[in-house]
Formats: structure tokens, C-alpha cells, sequence
């Protein structure tokens, strides 16, 4: 009986531990890389495709795949490289760094890598666009200056502001409401020349990814989009360089090893050179001119297998200056604005699950203006100045306990200091001197936790919850924002996705010229002055149509927005009263604001194809946005100035010949671009009437013109449409590589609005609505090499 007894247990603990000795499982963790540079790759994909299992690279090219004892064939993708397939004997932990290597030369390979890389409707996250750099490089642009952000604007979703303009408007939200992050840093005012181009260098650039909806939780602080853009590393195995000359700007990319494998360097800058050239012909009484640069810097070491550090920076600046020199007398000014942003980063494996990153960030926004004069020994002088500085901690998380979860998780700190206004006047004539500086300074801080989680084979969730603080004046800002995305397939290449979304804005961007002056001012939340928030529900349908290496997606969306502030009506930066700064509870810019809600629906369709000879995509939205604010047009809801209700993109780039045996290589690029006209106020009528003024020292009268306006935003400008053109001829000669380029910006010569007035025409009474065009067709040529 006691044999009996004990062979029933022998049994019963073998078939027992049977399935725990099947389910013992191993991970295998490391970096997909880039051959011979060892650039690391985002969103590289790792996956066993016998067990249908799979993940990708995180931010820093990091992956960890949890499977069972035994032999496996992995599979290893990434858009425009050749896969890379081997045998895995796992008894153990693995790291295991892979190498890819570029594919320039097989177009079937580039097909059936895709096959593998572009599954979007496997991806849980919705409202998410990678755009390629090297998309971006061939796209054709306003004076052959490449810019991320006019890109960004011919994708579904986000409006393009006025013409030449490089603002972006998505889903309705305002340009403050995009958190644009360069290596982990905030960049607060992303654009040269009054926002006709924008301060990010492509070829300092890895990759570009916009979030229009269902945020992940990892991100927080605005409102409408998230624009990630990451730096190249560097080459670790060899010196390589890039160099152009365009008819604005000159630019360079330098990069190469410190210490070869080990550790490396990337040097890349660009300035406009009209101010130097101008120099010439200009008197000696008489001087001026402007310019801008851009320089990004990064360096990185690998401190062993587990541990690396990264250390990046930006450092941009625009500047107008004039001099002038007349019968003893002398004058001069200028205006200037300019970023610099640092990043301080350690990447850590804690272990073959466990990815952690800890940054530390420095972001520093500033605009000057300054005017001197001087004439038989008095001088008078005034400067002004705004600007904000960041301090920030962040420490990264990112877990993948097995194949059906990744978890990430975090916290960050902000020390926020704001100056909506310093200045200095002195005039020694009268025997003047005044200073004043407002500082304001507030605490941003968060907690955050999402999970992307597999149920089953065809369902999957990427719940998430952020916690958000903000402390000014004592004011205490404590905010829940809870975060869902869910993907269902209904075939392994078509899903249909939702999301949900909640975000607080505790930053506000002051604007009344809606084109980007850097005279707008960044101010915090006050105890006045309450944080933006906004609430998004998407709903969408995507299909990956592999064998031809495209996807198409159709979203609809619907967002509501609180708290939203504007300047009141006749109110705008130039109104700042110093003397006000201390009085009362609020200051003088707090005094000009207005608060309101808004509203943004729609819906957008997306095809896009990343690889193949011919490349590009169609967008389409058909969208509305309306506001409403208690003391703007008279407490009734109107039309946001960038609603527009149709706004069609269509890009595409054709490799009409190959560059190889000697031969030089043909690529052409189009894009064509359709948008319904802004919304816009104009005045009905004309009188003579009496008109008053604020001043320091109480009212003034006279008489004048007064004008009679339409409800706000009540009439439509004609349509915007255009289309560019792009020819590259490239050749590979013996020690570096060339790429002419011939563009046409509106090439047809479409003469579309900057904006409206209205006048008289000479021998006419009767007025006439004008309008002023800026860019006429532009033809731009420019040079490249690589060495």
C-alpha cells in the first residue's frame, strides 16, 4: 500500500513538474545595430515568427524577448536594411547585440524586409506617424532648406499655418500646444525667420515620430501632439561627412569615433550667409543685416555591455541688427531669439528584462531686443527681454517581464523659471534710468505607468495613467490622466483601434499675431490663470497591404478642450505695464487674458509608403474647430483662425534611375498641397468717430477712423493650393559621394493669401478688399556631398 501510495505521488509530481520544466523560460536582450557605424536602430523589429512572437526596439535600440528553452529561428527587420535571420539555441540568458546592414542595391530585398516592418496593424498605438529622414531629405522645400516641421505639415491631422509658415496646428490645438523634444529636451520656439523655416538640422537627425492622439503615458504637458525627434549618435567605426551649399544657407556634418567601438562624436551646423554677402554694399554710415545658425553637438561612450552615457546639445540663434551714422549722431539696434538645450544621459540594462535611462536636461529659451543713441554726449538706451529656463530630471523605466507585456514607467521633475519681462532704459539727456524684472518660477512634476499588453492572439491594450503636478505662488495643481489605446485584429493585416486620452497644459504660449513672432510669451499657471486641459476620443481602421509594401489608415476623432486663453479684444504683447508687475493679485499680462473652451472633430485618412523605388503618401482631412470665449465676439462661438475644413497632401518621390556602374543616379519628388482658406475677421464699414487710448497716465481723445468688424473669424481667405518639384542627380565618385538638386517652390505660381486689407484705389470711391501674396514660383539649386 505505502509503494502503491508513493508511486501515485511519483506520478503525480512528474506530470506536475513536466509543465514547469516545459514552461522554463530564458531571455535574450541586447541592441540592434547598424553595420559598420553601430548607430542603433529604433523600432527595429525581433521576432520568432514559428511561435508568433515578437517585440522592437525601444528608444535607444534596446530589445529583451522572453521565450522557451530550446532552438529558435529569429527573424530581425528594419525598414531599408537587409533581414537577418539565425538560428537561437536558448538554455540560458543571451545578450546579443545584432548587426543589420543597409540595403542600397536590392529592391526585393527592401520589399521583403517590409514584409516584416511595417506591420502598422500590429502596433496597439493609433494617431502615430514615423516619418524617414531620408523622406524628409528628398522632399522639395522653400529655398532647398530642408525642414522637419513643413514636412510634419503634409501629414493628415495637422493644419498648416499661414503661407511659407512653419507653424503646426493638430486637431485643432494651437502651436504651444505641440511638446517638441529634441534627445529628451523641450524646445520652445522651434522656428528661424519668423517661422518661415524651422531650427532642425536632417542630417543631424535619426528619427521623427509624431503623436497626434491616445498619448502614451510617458508623455504629458501638452495638449495636441508630441513631436519626438532623436540625434544621431554618431559613427563608431570610421570619420564620415556631410556637407551642403544652398542659395540661403551652408551647412556640415562631421562625425566618426573617439574611441573606435567604443565611443564616438557627431559635430553638425548650419548658417545663412546673406549678412555676409550684403556686407560689401553697404555704407559705412549705413549698416544692417540677419542671419541665423544652428549647431548640434552629441557624444556618447560605452562605459561596458550594460551601461552608457550619452551627452547631446542644441544651440540655435536669430538676429537682426541695424547701425546707422549721421552729422555727429549715432544709433543702432537689434532683435534676437535662440534655444540651447543639454542633455546629460546614462542608459542602463539593470537586467536581461529591465531597461532604465536617467536624464538630465537644461532648456533655455530667450528673445532680446535692444535700441542705443547717442548725440553730442547724451545716450539713451533701452533693452528688453523674455525668455524661459528648464531644469529637468527624468528617470525611465522599461520592463518586459515576457513576450505579452512591456511596461513602462517612470518620473520626472521641472524647474520652470519664466521672465515675461526684463528691461532697462536709461537716458542720460534727462537723466533717466529705470530697470525692472518679472520672474516667475514653478515646479512641473510627474508620475507615469502604461503597459502594452497581448490578450489572446488578436487583442491588444496599452492602458496607462500619468499623474501630473504643477506648483507656483503656493498655488498647488494636482492632475489624474488616465490613458488607454486598444488594437483588435481582424486579420493579421487589418485592425481596427480606439483611444482615450486626458492632458493638462500647465505652460501657455501668449500670442496675437498667430504666426509665430518671437515676441509671443511662454507664462506658467497661476492661481489667475488656470491650466488648459483637453479630453480626445479616436476610433480608426488600418490595413497593412504587405506584398506591395504599403498601409492605409482612416481615423475620426473628437476633442474638447478647456481653459484655453487668448488676449482680450484690442490687447496684445505691446500692452506690458511694468508698474502694474506688483499690483494687486495679478500682473499686467494676467489682466489681458481671456479664458474659453474649444472643440476639435474629424476625420483623416493616411496611405503611406516607406520603401521601393517610388515612395511618399496621400493625406486627407476633413476637420472642424470652433472656440468660445466670454469677452471675444461677444461671448459667441466662432471658427478658430487654422479651421479648415478640407486639407489634402499628396507626396511621392520615384527613383527614375539607379546609381550604379558609373552612372548618375535620378530621383524626382513632387508634393502637392490643397487647404480651405483661414478664418479670418475684416472690417464692414468705415466712420469718422471719436477713439480712445489707455495710457499711464489715464485717457486721451481724438478723433479718427473707426472700423466696423465682422463676428470674429467670419470670413473665408481664398484657397491655399501649390505644388513643388524636386530633381536630384547623385553620382559616387572616388572619395565622396554627390547629389545635385533643382527645385521649384509653386511651380504653377499660384498667388495665394498672406493676408487681406482693404483700400481705395487712386481715381476710385469705392473701397476695394487687396490682397498680399509673398511667394511667387522659386526656383532654388543646391549642392551636396558625402565623404
Amino acid at each position: 500500500m505505502k509503494t502503491k501510495s508513493s508511486l501515485c505521488l511519483f506520478v503525480l509530481f512528474l506530470f506536475g513538474l513536466n509543465p514547469l520544466l516545459a514552461q522554463t523560460k530564458y531571455t535574450i536582450s541586447g541592441f540592434v545595430k547598424e553595420l559598420g557605424s553601430e548607430e542603433t536602430l529604433i523600432g527595429a523589429s525581433v521576432a520568432v515568427p514559428k511561435l508568433g512572437i515578437g517585440t522592437v526596439t525601444n528608444a535607444y535600440g534596446f530589445y529583451s524577448l522572453t521565450l522557451p528553452v530550446g532552438s529558435h529561428e529569429m527573424l530581425v527587420s528594419y525598414v531599408g536594411f537587409k533581414p537577418k535571420a539565425f538560428v537561437l539555441n536558448l538554455d540560458k540568458n543571451i545578450q546579443n547585440n545584432i548587426e543589420l546592414q543597409t540595403d542600397i542595391e536590392l529592391k526585393e530585398v527592401v520589399v521583403n524586409a517590409a514584409k516584416q516592418t511595417t506591420r502598422f496593424a500590429e502596433q496597439t498605438q493609433m494617431s502615430v506617424i514615423e516619418i524617414p529622414v531620408s523622406q524628409i531629405k528628398d522632399i522639395p522645400a522653400l529655398l532647398g532648406e530642408k525642414d522637419v516641421l513643413k514636412v510634419i505639415q503634409l501629414l493628415p491631422g495637422v493644419q498648416k499655418g499661414s503661407e511659407g509658415n512653419s507653424g503646426i496646428y493638430v486637431r485643432g490645438g494651437g502651436p504651444d500646444q505641440n511638446l517638441i523634444i529634441l534627445d529628451d529636451a523641450t524646445v520652445y520656439n522651434a522656428f528661424h525667420l519668423f517661422g518661415f523655416f524651422s531650427l532642425f538640422n536632417g542630417d543631424a537627425l535619426k528619427s521623427v515620430e509624431l503623436t497626434k492622439g491616445g498619448f502614451p503615458a510617458r508623455y504629458g504637458g501638452r495638449l495636441s501632439s508630441v513631436i519626438d525627434m532623436r540625434m544621431k549618435e554618431g559613427n563608431k567605426e570610421r570619420f564620415k561627412g556631410e556637407a551642403g551649399i544652398g542659395i540661403l544657407s551652408s551647412r556640415l556634418t562631421l562625425e566618426g569615433p573617439l574611441i573606435k567601438g567604443k565611443s564616438s562624436f557627431l559635430v553638425s551646423g548650419r548658417r545663412t550667409y546673406f549678412d555676409v554677402l550684403s556686407r560689401p554694399l553697404q555704407s559705412e554710415e549705413s549698416r544692417g543685416g540677419y542671419y541665423f545658425y544652428d549647431l548640434n553637438l552629441k557624444a556618447n561612450y560605452d562605459i561596458n555591455d550594460k551601461n552608457k552615457i550619452y551627452l547631446s546639445g542644441y544651440f540655435g540663434r536669430d538676429k537682426f541688427y541695424f547701425s546707422s551714422k549721421y552729422d555727429g549722431s549715432e544709433s543702432g539696434g537689434s532683435l534676437s531669439w535662440g534655444n540651447a538645450t543639454g542633455t546629460l544621459r546614462w542608459n542602463q540594462i539593470i537586467s536581461p528584462k529591465l531597461f532604465s535611462n536617467a536624464s538630465f536636461i537644461v532648456s533655455n529659451y530667450q528673445f532680446r531686443l535692444s535700441q542705443t543713441a547717442s548725440y553730442q554726449g547724451s545716450k539713451f538706451l533701452l533693452e528688453y527681454s523674455s525668455g524661459i529656463r528648464d531644469y529637468s530630471l527624468k528617470y525611465d523605466f522599461d520592463y518586459r517581464p515576457n513576450a505579452n507585456h512591456t511596461l513602462k514607467f517612470g518620473a520626472q521633475i521641472i524647474s520652470h523659471n519664466f521672465t515675461p519681462s526684463a528691461y532697462v532704459l536709461s537716458d542720460s539727456q534727462i537723466g533717466l534710468t529705470e530697470k525692472n524684472k518679472q520672474s516667475i518660477h514653478a515646479w512641473e512634476n510627474a508620475l507615469y505607468a502604461e503597459d502594452d499588453i497581448k490578450v489572446g492572439a488578436r487583442l491588444k491594450l496599452n492602458p496607462g495613467l500619468r499623474i501630473s503636478h504643477f506648483n507656483v505662488r503656493n498655488q498647488n495643481y494636482v492632475n489624474l490622466e488616465p490613458r488607454i489605446n486598444t488594437a483588435y485584429k481582424i486579420k493579421n493585416d487589418l485592425a481596427i483601434k480606439a483611444s482615450y486620452a486626458m492632458m493638462n497644459q500647465y505652460i501657455h504660449l501668449l500670442s496675437n499675431t498667430g504666426i509665430g513672432l518671437p515676441t509671443d510669451l511662454w507664462v506658467p499657471s497661476t492661481d489667475y490663470v488656470k491650466p488648459q486641459n483637453s479630453w480626445q476620443l479616436a476610433a480608426g481602421i488600418v490595413k497593412d497591404f504587405l506584398n506591395k509594401g504599403f498601409s492605409i489608415s482612416l481615423e475620426g476623432y473628437y476633442k474638447e478642450s478647456g481653459n484655453i486663453i487668448t488676449y482680450k479684444e484690442g490687447a496684445s504683447f505691446f500692452d506690458y505695464d511694468p508698474s502694474q508687475a506688483s499690483a494687486g493679485n495679478a500682473t499686467s499680462w494676467e489682466n489681458n487674458l481671456t479664458f474659453g473652451r474649444a472643440k476639435s472633430y474629424g476625420a483623416e485618412f493616411f496611405l503611406q509608403k516607406k520603401q521601393g523605388s517610388f515612395t511618399g503618401w496621400i493625406g486627407y482631412t476633413l476637420s472642424w474647430t470652433k472656440m468660445r470665449f466670454d469677452e471675444v465676439n461677444f461671448g459667441k462661438e466662432f471658427f478658430a483662425r487654422y479651421d479648415r475644413r478640407h486639407d489634402i497632401s499628396i507626396v511621392g518621390m520615384y527613383e527614375l534611375r539607379k546609381e550604379k556602374n558609373g552612372k548618375r543616379g535620378i530621383k524626382l519628388s513632387t508634393t502637392w498641397v490643397y487647404g480651405t482658406g483661414n478664418a479670418i475677421t475684416l472690417p464692414l464699414s468705415n466712420y469718422i468717430g471719436p477713439r480712445h487710448r489707455t495710457s499711464m497716465g489715464g485717457f486721451s481723445f481724438w478723433d479718427g477712423t473707426v472700423s466696423e468688424y465682422t463676428d470674429r473669424n467670419a470670413f473665408r481667405m481664398a484657397a491655399y493650393h501649390r505644388l513643388d518639384l524636386g530633381l536630384q542627380f547623385q553620382k559616387q565618385l572616388k572619395h565622396y559621394h554627390s547629389t545635385i538638386e533643382i527645385s521649384v517652390y509653386n511651380l504653377y505660381n499660384r498667388y495665394n493669401p498672406f493676408f487681406y486689407y482693404i483700400d481705395t484705389p487712386q481715381g476710385s470711391t469705392i473701397p476695394k478688399l487687396m490682397q498680399i501674396t509673398l511667394f511667387p514660383i522659386i526656383p532654388s539649386i543646391s549642392y551636396n556631398v558625402k565623404f
